[in-house]
């Protein structure tokens, strides 16, 4: 299905089973332990061994030698594979290093041996009897010492994004601002590690995996291995969480399949927690330079945000200036990006790549801007609200009540009775603060594709390789193909995550849900208008006046089971959706705003946050349960990055320190208080037949920088390098009293 005309009236508007509150129909695997997840799938393959990664302890040079005999002789130890013996591997299009590492290195913890032995215990012991010995090579480790060697490099500033003159506006403007901020290191941390179970049969691969695209995985993972794509299959129907960690092809993959082709029998391998940091990827640190220039009535004449980031050679930079250009007017605008070539682990996508790091620079500077004009922030972002690109006036936004989610929340949360004086707040030894920040994120599109059968019990299964993350992907294509059909949720069957069905937009950047129930859309019109014409109802055009509902297909006066259509041989249909060039008629985007309540020790300076909203416009919501909790996650998320998530890194050898769960905090329940979620009355129609978009992301994006304003408020003390720690905040305190 070509969609590339704003979506008109059709059955999802029903709203029948789309829309309402849902619990999810794979909750009852999930509470009782039974949901199949990549390591725990002894049913699938018998006889499976374990492989045991051995990892890199440099970060930049070459093995000089690797000595594997030693390893081989332990007990129980069926194969070691190492570069010498691996065979000719490629790289997949979507790794910026080899997962497997040999004989040059190109990152601390990259892989570079895999014992596979009878028993786990046995073959982490062998390992342990692999001697690497290493050339090690000078590397850069540290961003901020490469952002002083850079300087202005005029071929990265060709790529610079331009409207207007900024600097004349900039130096001309009577009101500006000029700062710099820093956002750290940071990892997924996700629950589940990285684990894979491999087993070829003949020529033909298959793996059970977590792993977020599956089409992704399936072609790196051929393209890496070097055979055709139509023999490899992917498996991964649960994972654990991914927040982008698992969108692609890692070295748990790629060894459990070399493993088990060594071994000659299935090979299961699970990273474990301290390599997950060094060997996948994580969000990469970023320095930004915010600058803003506005005239006495609070109207920006000027914005530019630059960010400096770095990664390995192959890969690319953090895109935390995105948000800039879409989020708040102004004729005069610059933003770019700066990449320094580092060589640390891979820096790639984790939750909301871009507008999460961006948003946290840029909201706090959109508040000092506000203190400076005497503006109250809220107002001050209403002042500079758009309904058009501000890179390309011509092109509106096909949906934007960023207006409305402000002053939503604003009523919602009680801001009119925000102290705006910092540090005049107290309740006992705390020092009570309010913040709030804009929320953005683009909605991308994104084909998709699945198929649909239905039986003569008029059971209806759907098949597609989108995946469920933890965020309900079961059931809202459930909900979709219930609505399209006209059948109860207890008549439909989701079968997710398998490279054998048609292929999906997958999990991450928030695409997945619009897109994924998009094509399972096109999927069930195809099946309808099967039905259709083998009952005889498909006189009218587009199926007007034909009705799909109560398990009932209807047309006038007449009325026949949906069941009776399929007949003994059942019927089934496949489509996906396509998207014309209707993205670039409007700007699609999604638009939030978030407060916060904090109180900040006045003693200690710990920091406690004590109530949060979330105001969200995000096209239709599919389902408001799932949908919630996906909101509520990601300020738990925004929770940590703002106040304690942060690799350390180790400038010397380039690793980051702190890469387990006992040193990489994260917040807990105690954490985490109150939490409130507005979803906005929306439907976007330029977004999908669904007229929907996403929300995941949102829900993250903008928390971070309302958290630093609302300590801000408490303290009067403005930290611009996260997270914010009490030991930034002591020697500034207010004296206690």
């Amino acid at each position: 299905m070509k969609f590339d005309t704003p979506a008109a009236t059709n059955p999802i508007d029903q709203l029948k089973v789309v829309g309402k509150p849902t619990s999810r129909i794979d909750g009852p695997l999930k509470t009782t332990g039974t949901a199949p997840y990549a390591y725990e799938r002894h049913d699938v393959v018998p006889n499976q061994a374990y492989g045991y990664v051995v990892a890199s302890t440099i970060a930049k040079g070459r093995i000089a030698s690797i000595a594997v005999e030693e390893a081989k002789a332990a007990p129980g130890v069926l194969a070691v594979v190492t570069h010498g013996n691996a065979g000719k591997l490629g790289k997949g299009d979507r790794n910026a290093a080899p997962l497997l590492g040999g004989p040059e290195i190109d990152h601390y913890h990259q892989a570079v041996a895999l014992v596979v032995a009878e028993s786990f215990e046995q073959a982490r012991a062998a390992a342990q009897r692999i001697h690497v010995e290493y050339e090690r090579a000078e590397g850069a480790f540290d961003l901020a010492h490469a952002r002083e060697t850079m300087g202005d490099d005029p071929e990265q500033k060709k790529e610079d994004k331009t409207v207007g003159d900024f600097a004349a506006a900039f130096d001309a403007a009577p009101v500006k601002l000029d700062e710099t901020y820093t956002t750290p290191d940071q990892s997924h941390m996700m629950m589940e590690p990285h684990a894979t179970i491999a087993a070829w049969q003949g020529d033909r691969l298959t793996v059970w995996t977590s792993n977020q695209m599956i089409a992704w995985a399936a072609a790196d993972l051929a393209k890496t291995l070097e055979m055709p794509r139509e023999k490899v299959r992917v498996i991964s129907p649960f994972i654990g969480g991914g927040f982008g960690g698992k969108l692609f092809l890692r070295a748990d993959t790629l060894l459990a399949a070399l493993g088990a082709r060594e071994a000659g029998r299935p090979v299961k391998v699970a990273l474990p927690r301290p390599m997950m940091a060094n060997n996948t990827t994580h969000r990469p640190a970023t320095i930004q330079r915010i600058r803003i220039g506005a005239g006495q009535d609070g109207r920006i004449t000027a914005i530019a945000h630059e960010s400096w980031s770095g990664n390995l050679e192959d890969g690319k930079p953090e895109t935390a200036v995105d948000q800039t250009r879409l989020l708040y007017a102004g004729a005069n605008r610059l933003t770019g990006l700066r990449l320094a070539h580092l060589d640390l682990p891979e820096g790639n996508a984790m939750r909301a790549p871009g507008e999460a790091p961006g948003l946290m620079a840029l909201e706090i500077a959109m508040d000092e801007m506000a203190e400076r004009l005497k503006v109250d922030p809220v107002e001050f972002r209403i002042l500079n609200d758009t309904q058009v690109d501000p890179e390309n006036p011509e092109r509106p936004f096909s949906q934007r009540q960023l207006v409305q989610c402000l002053r939503t929340g604003a009523e919602r949360f009680g801001w009119s009775k925000r102290n705006a004086e910092p540090a005049r707040v107290r309740d006992g030894r705390w020092l009570v603060g309010i913040g709030m920040a804009a929320a953005f994120r683009n909605n991308l599109l994104t084909k998709s594709a699945a198929r649909v059968r239905l039986d003569n019990r008029g059971v209806v299964t759907v098949e597609t390789d989108m995946t469920d993350i933890g965020t309900g992907s079961y059931t809202i294509i459930a909900q979709t193909a219930a609505e399209m059909m006209g059948v109860g949720l207890d008549k439909v069957v989701v079968r997710l995550g398998d490279s054998g069905y048609p292929a999906s937009a997958g999990s991450g950047g928030q695409w997945g849900a619009n897109n994924s129930t998009a094509g399972v859309y096109a999927a069930c019109v195809k099946l309808r208008e099967a039905v259709a014409q083998k009952l005889g109802f498909n006189s009218a055009p587009d199926l007007a006046g034909v009705q799909f509902a109560d398990g009932q297909v209807r047309s006038g006066n007449r009325s026949v089971p949906l069941a009776q259509a399929a007949g003994e041989a059942g019927l089934s249909a496949e489509d996906g959706i396509e998207y014309g060039d209707i993205a670039k008629r409007a700007q699609q985007s999604t638009f939030g705003a978030h407060f916060v309540e904090v109180g900040v020790d006045a003693a200690t300076a710990e920091v406690r946050v004590r109530r949060m909203l979330a105001v969200c416009a995000a096209g239709r919501i599919l389902n408001p349960l799932s949908a919630r909790s996906q909101v509520i996650g990601a300020m738990t998320m925004g929770v940590g990055a703002a106040l304690m998530e942060e690799l350390a890194v180790d400038t010397r050898t380039g690793f980051f320190v702190n890469h387990d769960l006992a040193g990489y905090e994260v917040p807990v329940h105690a954490d985490i208080p109150h939490q409130e979620v507005i979803f906005l009355d929306e439907t976007d129609p330029m977004s999908s037949p669904m007229k929907a978009k996403g929300v995941g992301e949102l829900g993250l994006c903008g928390v971070g920088a309302a958290i630093a304003n609302a300590v801000y408020n408490a303290t009067g003390l403005r930290v611009r390098d996260y997270p914010v720690t009490l030991d930034k905040l002591l020697d500034g305190m207010p004296p206690v009293t």
